[in-house]
């Protein structure tokens, strides 16, 4: 117990502390926001395209977070998370507004995510830069999983809200908690006090910078075949719960808001248990093995979720689900963050979120798929994609193995 009790410590720190909380605040809110979004356009449209199209308008311009990454490197951390979450609070009122004055309309919905995707750009970059400079460098590991292990909590708490606001007061009362939570994460990140050990020359250039990082990068085998794997996941394995879910919900289980939130959740909880098992876990030798297994489980789970007509069985699956697909994200982060110096951080993360890039094509081919074939077809084209590729990965970077 005191092995395990060990790295969980360094929420005892008061800066690690509170980048964990005002992470988890922000992450509550996008939780709920992926279910109030999805299930607002299901509704508005009728349409699983539209839902697959909103889905791609989060993350379609994720391409600056190349400049992302540099700015995190060059700014002071806490700050540009602060902004990030005032923001977000912003638009998440302004989303509200437009419900409650019955003005909504679905282009102002693609608008409004669009921006919104545009300032979560800079969350993960300053977020897990954050984390890491704000523990010792054999705590990355624990912190990433900690970091992750929050998140995942509100994968289990924002949709069972989210989806009981939705149903008892409408979007606009989702929409409001929201911007309580952002506003509360702002706080937070404004109290962060900590120093990034050898933050990046203020003299060179914003594209000097962007490109020394892509450099840095392209020496690094285990860390750019991190990235790919990032791509990998982006394309066939997050659609199943951001486009797909809602989808399997209403069309084949029969479900309405409240009933997608229980399958959101049992999603979450699945990825708070992968999460929580490596965070109290010292160390993990051999990560990049790990990490390839887990994303061949993330995709076999979707494949068995797509043969699952009832309830009962799709929450137990949902589970396995979740865990794989937590255990991906804290590998993929903890292979990178371990090997990167400290001043590349936000670099190296700011092209993390850019590998979140190819979310659009998913979500967007995972909705088409589905208006036409139905959602399971897309779940296991999805399932099958995933693991071919991650395979071919494997045998062609033999360094992400043995990192």
């Amino acid at each position: 117990m005191t092995r395990a009790a060990y790295p969980v410590a360094i929420l005892g720190q008061r800066n690690f502390a509170l980048v964990w909380s005002s992470n988890m605040l922000g992450a509550m809110g996008n939780q709920m926001e992926v279910l109030v979004l999805g299930w607002l356009v299901l509704n508005l449209t009728d349409s699983p395209l539209y839902v697959g199209l909103v889905t791609a308008a989060r993350l379609g311009l994720n391409p600056v977070a190349l400049l992302a990454g540099a700015v995190v490197d060059r700014l002071p951390r806490h700050l540009v998370l602060a902004s990030v979450e005032v923001t977000t609070a912003c638009l998440g009122l302004t989303m509200a507004a437009l419900i409650v004055g019955g003005w909504l309309q679905i282009w102002q919905v693609f608008a409004i995510t669009l921006a919104g995707g545009l300032a979560r750009i800079f969350q993960m970059p300053a977020v897990q830069s954050l984390a890491a400079d704000s523990v010792s460098q054999d705590r990355i590991g624990n912190s990433v999983a900690l970091t992750t292990t929050g998140m995942n909590f509100t994968l289990i708490v924002g949709p069972l809200i989210g989806g009981w606001l939705f149903e008892l007061t409408g979007p606009q009362g989702a929409y409001g908690t929201m911007v309580a939570l952002h506003l509360a994460g702002a706080a937070c990140a404004l109290m962060v006090r900590v120093s990034r050990g050898s933050p990046a020359a203020t003299g060179v250039s914003v594209l000097r910078a962007i490109l020394d990082g892509l450099k840095y990068v392209k020496g690094s085998q285990p860390i750019w075949a991190a990235l790919v794997v990032a791509v990998i996941i982006n394309i066939s394995g997050f659609p199943f719960h951001t486009t797909l879910l809602p989808v399997f919900a209403r069309d084949v289980l029969g479900l309405g808001s409240v009933g997608l939130g229980l399958l959101m959740s049992a999603f979450g909880v699945g990825a708070l248990l992968g999460s929580l098992v490596l965070a109290v876990t010292p160390g993990v030798r051999r990560a990049g093995w790990f990490l390839i297994g887990a994303v061949v489980a993330w995709h076999a789970s979707i494949a068995a979720f797509s043969f699952v007509g009832s309830t009962v069985p799709a929450l137990i699956i949902l589970v396995f689900t979740g865990a794989a697909y937590s255990a991906s994200l804290v590998l993929i982060v903890s292979v990178m963050l371990r090997i990167a110096r400290p001043d590349v951080r936000g670099r190296i993360m700011g092209l993390r979120v850019l590998a979140i890039s190819a979310h659009t094509f998913g979500s967007v081919n995972s909705g088409a798929v589905a208006g036409i074939l139905g959602a399971p077809a897309a779940a296991q084209m999805n399932a099958v994609l995933g693991t071919v590729l991650v395979a071919i990965l494997a045998v062609l970077a033999p360094k992400l193995r043995s990192s």
